[in-house]
């Protein structure tokens, strides 16, 4: 069993030259701030002779820590944004040559002295445009209007390291090879819907975002919730000062933020729970979307976008899941197109030939069972880098998914009018933004 540890019995364990070379990680040094908060109110309440519940005190020790203090994801890069009047062809070209595979949308017709609301429409993603632009093909094939065509030609893309879910986090392998996306859609010089429609027509589809962001002096408690239970992937944090976006904080930093506390007190004491005494997973197996391996991959990417989820499992005839697709891997759908038609293809092929072209080693699925502990599951997503995990009973089938938000969900709860009027003035979510 791993022992808990804490700041000042770490130090007291090393020699004073040892303690001051030992380099906490950023994320580490938010748990210790927890971890001081969370004493401080045990000797609060022992004094008064009362006791927190331990909600209560997570909600009150991440509402005691600003989100200015949150790591920063972008590494201090320049954050890209999109006018609202640039076409899709335009803005796949800004996404491809910063190497990034979303960014804020600006509002081109907002005043100079705008603010941030008014400033920003929302964040357009890749694989949004991609699935658009995929779904108005299809619309285009029962009219016979070239939609062979446009599949051959968004077929050209090659989006390595789309596995990053945030506006402007880069990928490793994006930021190591100016290559890394080539010639985003380019050769669609034909194409209407590529080079006429503009970013803000199609703003509310399928993974777009409304831009709700924080502000330097909110909380991690307003973050946590708005990352779970109002279901955003991402959250800019706006300096008001500057006028500017210093950071962008995604359910994957927070993830592996919680994989950097292990080992102390507040967080084995929730972490060490197992699956079921935490109440998870949330989503049972009958409200799981899920394609069979014999079904057109096409499907798969229907589904996603009809029930607003990010990925789905692919299953045998026994209900077992076999692998699993992801929004992000529209690219392999859209590049197959120039070997066969894309239609036709299945699940189980279009997995297959995914990995033997790219290697795609998450389109396999990763899984736990109900016994499993919390912390199992942070240290195994984060290790991963995936936004899901399954769970499968004795018999190995599906049993239930798990989701980051769904982690983040059970971490805190929102307090009875905590928001207030918070959200006065910010586009609506969008409806099944679930992902």
């Amino acid at each position: 069993m791993q022992a808990v540890r804490t700041r000042p019995d770490q130090q007291r364990a090393e020699s004073a030259a040892e303690a001051s070379a030992r380099s906490w990680s950023p994320e580490a040094e938010i748990g210790m701030r927890v971890e001081d908060i969370w004493d401080s109110l045990d000797a609060q309440h022992d004094a008064q002779q009362q006791q927190l519940s331990h909600g209560d005190k997570l909600n009150s020790c991440f509402d005691s820590i600003p989100v200015a203090s949150f790591p920063h994801t972008f590494d201090g890069a320049q954050l890209v944004e999109i006018p609202s009047d640039a076409t899709l062809a335009e803005a796949v070209d800004i996404l491809s040559r910063n190497r990034i595979i979303s960014a804020p949308v600006w509002n081109v017709d907002a005043p100079e002295d705008a603010s941030w609301i008014d400033r920003y429409i929302g964040i357009v993603e890749f694989a949004g445009i991609a699935v658009w632009l995929l779904h108005q093909s299809e619309a285009a094939a029962k009219a016979d209007v070239g939609a062979d065509e446009l599949a051959a030609k968004l077929g050209t893309v090659t989006l390595e390291g789309a596995a990053a879910a945030a506006a402007n986090v880069r990928e490793p392998k994006m930021a190591e090879s100016e290559g890394a996306i080539a010639e985003v859609f380019g050769a669609l010089p034909s194409s209407d819907l590529f080079n006429k429609t503009k970013v803000k027509d199609i703003s509310g589809s399928f993974r777009w975002a409304p831009f709700l962001a924080l502000q330097s002096s909110d909380t991690f408690l307003t973050m946590l919730l708005l990352l779970s239970k109002y279901r955003m992937k991402s959250l800019p944090v706006v300096d008001i000062g500057e006028g500017t976006i210093s950071n962008v904080i995604t359910q994957g930093a927070v993830v592996h933020m919680l994989s950097e506390c292990v080992g102390l007190h507040w967080f084995e004491e929730w972490g060490t729970k197992t699956l079921s005494e935490i109440g998870l997973p949330i989503m049972r197996l009958s409200k799981i979307v899920k394609v069979r391996e014999d079904e057109p991959a096409l499907k798969a990417f229907r589904l996603m976008r009809r029930k607003g989820v990010g990925g789905i499992p692919v299953v045998d005839d026994s209900g077992r899941a076999v692998g699993s697709i992801m929004i992000k891997d529209v690219k392999h759908l859209l590049t197959a197109s120039e070997n066969r038609d894309y239609r036709t293809l299945t699940a189980k092929e279009f997995i297959a030939n995914a990995r033997q072209s790219s290697g795609e080693r998450q389109m396999s699925i990763i899984t736990c069972s109900r016994g499993d502990s919390v912390k199992d599951i942070i240290l195994k997503l984060d290790a991963e880098k995936r936004q899901r995990i399954y769970v499968i009973n004795e018999e190995g089938n599906l049993d239930g998914l798990i989701t980051l938000r769904d982690i983040i969900a059970k971490l805190v709860y929102e307090p009875p009018g905590y928001f207030g009027d918070f959200f006065n003035g910010v586009i609506p979510l969008p409806q099944n933004s679930r992902v």
